[in-house]
């Protein structure tokens, strides 16, 4: 299938703004959660549930640790498939269907179960079922896959990535212009090769504004772990970072819970959390006041519908990677917070962003691309 085709239908998706908030998780027990309605994947998800709906499709997702209601990553992801679901007549336990993971070891059974329940199209959501699903997708070589934010091998898996440092890096420039102290913080998930993705991208962007400014990088090892999310982000809050952006997860909700018992104790304090993969505006509310800065959006969303409704149409691109980045609109950062994200700071954002799309800037996505950047700033 040819890009130009791809990044057509990715924008005309992205105009419907269909983004539904996410819901309970599968009724079954067990690593697929308890939550929701007391339906499950069967093969009445394939029965016709509306005028709309193509009778002989159905769609289901196995999330990562962080959970469908993460948040972030997951519950975006669930979020496009129900846009999905909504747009061709389908609901949750008809049609459309998620299997919740709370541990690593959860992936393959809860693949293993959607396939034994026919779904037409199963996502992975994370680099962490890559092995999992390439090992299941090449043993079910009539059922589409799709692995979100990873590449994966077999010829019926189609890899949705994108371009995280892109977003990231404009986002370090908000946070180089919003910090009063010059120390901004970085909370990642796991150190792995896509999380690197996001750190180098935000220090690139932090140091392009003002180089002097100090950026503590620290991971919590777990995308899942809140409670570490809060530690670190009060040990860097009480060592003068103003700013923090997190890539991780649900240990993120720890670093916003940490930001705003600092602004409930004291109003006028200036701390900050910068918000990733959905626009987290919401989780950073407290009374009057909100400690989200911005978000870098990823439209995990709009690439999961979009990637349903190829598949669905008999155009499934098994095989290909899919990336999306700024100059499609499948990163992005988030606005919302108008008393923040100040005019002078959208505007210089807006600057970066620019130069990023007619390639005067490179952004840096490894460790050694961050450290050449560097050198010539």
């Amino acid at each position: 299938m040819k890009k130009n085709r791809l990044l057509l239908l990715f924008a005309l998706l992205l105009t419907v703004g269909l983004v539904l908030g996410a819901c309970g998780s599968s009724g079954e027990e067990g690593s697929e959660g308890n939550a929701g309605d007391d339906s499950s994947g069967s093969d009445t998800n394939k029965e016709d549930s509306g005028e709309a709906a193509d009778s002989d499709f159905s769609a289901a997702m196995v999330t990562d640790i962080g959970g469908v209601d993460d948040k972030s990553f997951n519950q975006s992801a669930w979020e496009g498939l129900q846009a999905f679901g909504e747009e061709n007549g389908l609901a949750q336990g008809e049609g459309i269907d998620y299997a919740q993971s709370e541990n690593d070891a959860d992936y393959m059974p809860n693949l293993n179960r959607l396939v034994r329940e026919d779904y037409n199209l199963i996502f992975g959501i994370g680099f962490k079922l890559t092995e999992s699903l390439n090992t299941v997708a090449e043993q079910n070589p009539e059922t589409d896959f799709a692995l979100v934010d990873a590449v994966a091998e077999a010829e019926n898996i189609a890899n949705i990535t994108f371009k995280e440092h892109q977003g990231s890096f404009l986002v370090g420039v908000a946070a180089a212009m919003k910090t009063e102290s010059n120390k901004v913080g970085f909370v990642g998930g796991e150190n792995s090769e896509l999380i690197k993705k996001f750190e180098s991208g935000f220090r690139a962007g932090v140091a392009s504004v003002n180089p002097d400014i100090e950026v503590n990088v620290q991971y919590a090892e777990s995308f899942g772990a809140a409670d570490k999310g809060k530690v670190i982000a009060s040990n860097m809050y009480s060592g003068g970072v103003d700013v923090i952006y997190h890539a991780s997860g649900a240990t993120g909700n720890g670093v916003f819970a940490q930001a705003k018992d600092i602004k409930k104790n004291d109003p006028s304090s200036n701390v900050w959390v910068i918000g990733v993969d959905r626009d987290q505006h919401e989780e950073g509310a407290i009374g009057d006041n909100n400690v989200t800065l911005t978000s870098m959006v990823k439209r995990v969303d709009i690439a999961v519908q979009e990637v349903a409704a190829l598949s669905q149409s008999g155009e499934f691109p098994g095989g290909e990677v899919l990336e999306f980045g700024l100059e499609d609109d499948g990163v992005s950062v988030a606005k919302t917070n108008e008393d923040a994200m100040t005019d002078d700071i959208v505007k210089e954002v807006e600057n970066w962003k620019q130069k990023i799309i007619d390639g005067e800037v490179e952004v840096p996505s490894t460790e050694d691309e961050l450290d050449e950047y560097l050198n010539t700033l």
